[in-house]
């Protein structure tokens, strides 16, 4: 049995360090997924319902305006050295980097499926940013993190209005 130990411990502190990562390697993985959800929905607008149009638009304007506060708060020197802090990984975490890889929707795109998807993608962004509020020290970076939070909470909300209305409301889609 005591052979077994090292082994047990030697998994466990692996188990440790990837359940761990740096504030540095977070907001990398936010950057990116701020990027990919602006993208998402300015390449979609165009090609989705009007009924729609006008919410993706405004969503792709509101992933901008993340996307350029990480890009801001990076770049920050007095911030340096949390970036390199240990945070633990948040159980969000694989969800909200899954949602870096976009499905492909088409040419013409299903607005139930298109309000279906964004739903789960917001939802991960909400998750994951107010776990991470609750573990980031004190100061600019945890508030942006509330900040995220509290905006993917609206997000998340007016899909839902919308997809009500469209789909349960006889607007049919």
């Amino acid at each position: 049995m005591p052979e077994s130990l090292p082994q047990d411990a030697a998994a466990e502190a692996i188990a440790e360090l990837r359940s761990k990562t740096t504030l540095a390697e977070i907001l990398e993985v936010a950057t990116r997924f701020e990027e990919s959800a602006r993208d998402f929905y300015r390449d979609l607008a165009p090609k989705v319902s009007k009924r729609i149009r006008d919410l993706v638009e405004e969503l792709a304007v509101e992933e901008q305006r993340h996307y350029d506060l990480f890009r801001e708060l990076i770049q920050r020197p007095d911030l340096e050295a949390q970036f390199a802090g240990e945070l633990q990984r948040t159980a969000a975490d694989s969800r909200f980097s899954d949602c870096i890889h976009l499905p492909e929707l088409g040419d013409q795109p299903d607005d139930q499926a298109v309000l279906q998807y964004a739903m789960g993608r917001e939802h991960a962004a909400m998750l994951h940013y107010g776990e991470l509020a609750e573990t980031t020290p004190e100061g600019p970076i945890r508030e942006l993190f509330q900040f995220l939070a509290a905006e993917e909470t609206e997000h998340k909300l007016q899909l839902e209005r919308t997809y009500y209305e469209l789909v349960h409301r006889g607007g049919g889609v």
